[in-house]
Order: C-alpha cells, then sequence, then structure tokens
C-alpha cells in the first residue's frame, strides 16, 4: 500500500485528507494526517473575539472529528522530513514513510523575532489576535482600556489574512465609538507598506475610510525594536511611534521543521511552483496553504481555491500524466469595517481587487469594494460553511479560478463613477 502523508490538520490540510480519500482507490493508498494537536482552530473567528462577538471556546473544535473516518490522524511534533529516504520523523520517534508528501503546516506569527516585541509587556500592553490566547488576553485588556495611543502594527510580510490588521483598526474604532471613547483615544496604523492600501484602484476608493475615521497611518516603517520602558515602536530609520496598547501582527513564519529539513526559504515557507505546488526540486513533496511561498494571499479563501485545482493535479500527478490545471492566484477576502457592515475583494496573481458583483453579474448579492451590510452577513455567515460544507470537501458553487464576470474595468484616474464592464 502506498502513503500519502499530509502534514498539518489546519484548513488545507483537512480540504485535501477528506477530498483525496474519497477519490483515491482506499486498497491502494492510506491517507495521513498529522498534527501536533487535536485542536482546529476557526481562524476567521479570532478578529472578533477582542471585541466580545465571538466566544474563543465555540472556535475549537476537534481536529479528527473534521476528518472523514477513512483518514487516519496521527498527534505528535513534526521534527523533521528526510527527504532521502522518504519519511517524516516525529518527536515522540515515530518515522513515517511516505511515497508523496503535502506539507500544510501553516504559518504562524513569531513575537520574538522582533527585539522586545515579547518582552516584559507582553500580553500586558503589547498583544496579538492571531492566537486564540493572544485573542483572548487582548479582549480582557480592551474592557478596561478607555483613553491614550492605540497602535495598530504589522511587522512584515507575508502574513495569514493581510486585510485582518485593518479590519481591527476598523473595528476598534467602531467598538470605541460605541462606548463613547473614540474622542479620547489616538488610533493609528503602522505599515510596511506604502499606505493602508496598496492597489491603485481599491486604494482609490476605500483609501478615504481612514482619514474619515481620524485614523492616523504611518507608512512605509520596518520595526527594528520595540522599546519596552518607553513604549515605543522603533523603526530602522529612528522613526518613533508611542503607544499606550499596542496591537501588533508579529513576523509569520512557517514550521520550524521546515528550516530542520532544508524545504524552506528564510520565511520557512516552501518554494513551489505557483500554479501546481509542486516544491521545487522535488517530484513526491507538495506544499499547500499558507505553507508554501505562493505570490498571494495567505488566505482561506487561497486554500480552498488553491486545493480544487491541486487534487485533480495530484490525481494525474500520481498516474503517471502531465499536470494540465493551473492555479490562477485567485483570493477573495471579506473586509470588516465596522457598524455592521464590511467590504469584498476578489482578485488574483494579475488582476488587482475592482469594484463589481459577487458571485452573480449585476445581481451578488454581494458587491466589490463598497461597504454593504449583505457582504458583512456574508462573512458571519462563512463560520458555518466553513465547518460544514468546506472542510469536509463538499464542493461550493464558486469556479476555482477567478471570473471577470460582473466586475468593473476602470480606467487609470477616472472617478468612482466610471466603470466599464468586464
Amino acid at each position: 500500500m502506498k502513503e500519502l502523508v499530509i502534514l498539518g490538520g489546519g484548513t488545507a490540510g483537512t480540504m485535501v485528507a477528506n477530498k483525496l480519500v474519497r477519490r483515491l482507490n482506499r486498497h491502494g493508498w492510506r491517507v495521513t494526517v498529522v498534527d501536533r494537536d487535536n485542536r482546529h482552530v476557526y481562524q476567521p473567528g479570532l478578529l472578533f473575539v477582542p471585541f466580545g462577538d465571538a466566544e474563543p471556546a465555540r472556535l475549537v473544535r476537534p481536529r479528527v472529528q473534521q476528518l472523514d473516518r477513512g483518514v487516519r490522524f496521527i498527534s505528535g511534533g513534526i521534527e523533521r522530513v528526510n527527504t532521502e529516504e522518504s519519511t517524516v520523523s516525529l518527536d515522540w520517534g515515530l518515522a513515517l514513510p511516505y511515497d508523496q508528501l503535502v506539507i500544510a503546516t501553516g504559518t504562524s506569527p513569531r513575537p520574538s523575532e522582533v527585539p522586545g516585541m515579547d518582552g516584559p509587556l507582553w500580553q500586558e500592553s503589547v498583544f496579538d489576535f492571531y492566537t486564540l490566547d493572544g485573542a483572548t488576553a487582548l479582549r480582557d485588556r480592551l474592557a478596561t482600556f478607555e483613553e491614550g495611543r492605540l497602535v495598530v502594527h504589522v511587522t512584515d510580510l507575508p502574513i495569514k489574512c493581510p486585510v485582518a490588521p485593518l479590519e481591527f483598526t476598523f473595528l476598534v474604532d467602531a467598538w470605541l465609538r460605541h462606548r463613547g471613547l473614540r474622542d479620547r483615544v489616538e488610533l493609528v496604523y503602522v505599515t510596511p507598506l506604502p499606505g493602508a492600501f496598496t492597489k491603485p484602484v481599491a486604494s482609490e476608493r476605500l483609501g478615504h475610510l481612514l482619514e474619515e475615521r481620524g485614523i492616523l497611518v504611518e507608512p512605509d516603517f520596518l520595526v527594528e525594536h520595540v522599546d519596552n520602558d518607553a513604549r515605543m515602536l522603533v523603526s530602522y530609520d529612528e522613526r518613533e511611534v508611542p503607544f499606550d496598547l499596542l496591537v501588533t501582527v508579529p513576523l509569520n513564519m512557517g514550521a520550524d521543521f521546515v528550516a530542520r529539513s532544508g524545504l524552506g526559504d528564510e520565511l520557512n515557507h516552501v518554494p513551489v511552483d505557483r500554479h501546481t505546488f509542486l516544491a521545487k526540486g522535488y517530484d513526491d513533496i507538495f506544499a499547500i496553504g499558507d505553507a508554501n511561498d505562493i505570490p498571494t494571499s495567505k488566505a482561506g479563501s487561497v486554500a480552498h481555491f488553491s486545493v480544487d485545482v491541486f487534487v485533480d493535479n495530484f490525481l494525474d500527478h500520481i498516474a503517471g500524466r502531465p499536470m494540465t490545471r493551473s492555479f490562477d492566484g485567485h483570493a477573495n477576502c471579506f473586509v470588516e469595517s465596522g457598524d455592521g457592515k464590511a467590504m469584498l475583494i476578489d482578485f488574483n496573481y494579475d488582476v488587482e481587487p475592482l469594484p463589481g458583483s459577487f458571485p452573480v453579474p449585476g445581481i451578488g448579492p454581494l458587491r466589490l469594494l463598497e461597504e454593504t451590510h449583505t457582504n458583512h452577513l456574508g462573512k458571519k455567515a462563512f463560520e458555518w460553511v466553513y465547518w460544514h460544507v468546506l472542510l469536509p470537501g463538499h464542493p461550493i458553487p464558486l469556479p476555482a479560478h477567478l471570473s471577470m464576470a460582473g466586475k468593473h474595468r476602470v480606467p487609470a484616474g477616472s472617478p468612482p463613477s466610471e466603470k466599464q464592464e468586464a
């Protein structure tokens, strides 16, 4: 019997396992998922935890319950992949042989990579919300925060869900307003990018949102260290951003075993062909989801669309046929903007976010690059879709590749009212 080993039981790994176990010959292949624990976290829900809009316990379910009964689950830390022997070594001594390996161990925040970030102020005045513990600790601190300087900060890219820091900024602005505290809090958004929105069309249509809300933007800020005594972010060019409360997105890195195995780049992401996800230099290793280095968002939608492409390619690959399907970098993301509204962006490697309707041209019901309550409802409803449709591997009636139907091409420099049907 041949062995398909999937490292990581998060979104991408679970989807791959559930889809492939139904399509592989069960007498010819065994599908095994390996993860360090049995806790599957619904990560999009972490954004709402600091504001009391999501109960932390509700966001966690056993990994094994999300897997098809035909999938074997093994719990353990991954020490390394021995590519010469085609084995995976676990921290409790087991060596798993593989015929094909899928790395889906994602990426995670590393506050220790920035000097001082995880110092004495960590989870006292410095918080992240990309982990369950961090989001919960931030919820408790926000409950007592009534005035001062609140700084939302991104260390560097790539990060999981790159719009999440902006979403948090909009949500905390609304949260403070609803409590009558906004005039007592200076809100600052600090980014390593040239601005909050960097794609031309999105910047033209959405850039005003921060200014209208009185949110200051500190662009092109590459943090060198966090000064705990002075309560400041300090950049490499010696700019200083003081804070009373810092909500940061630390450097995101892939799993450490990737580095130990000689499979990763400087951030422990696996270099792959961006269309097929086959690891460069290997014929028996793929990397899916946030674990690879493809140049698009590290978002759940990318995992969804890429897995749809990957599964058919993988079946061709193990049958000795060419992989003819090609992933185009398709991603779409809801962007919460506060007050029960959200925006939606839909793009790929070559097409920037454009205005229009989604998924049905002219009908929607979702609107691209617009704030609507319907978009917000779409984001909130996705939690049910995630647990009951997406993870189990059931088909979702959305194309894996970007569709231009319903999108409006915008001539350079044109006002928002001008558009051309794609």
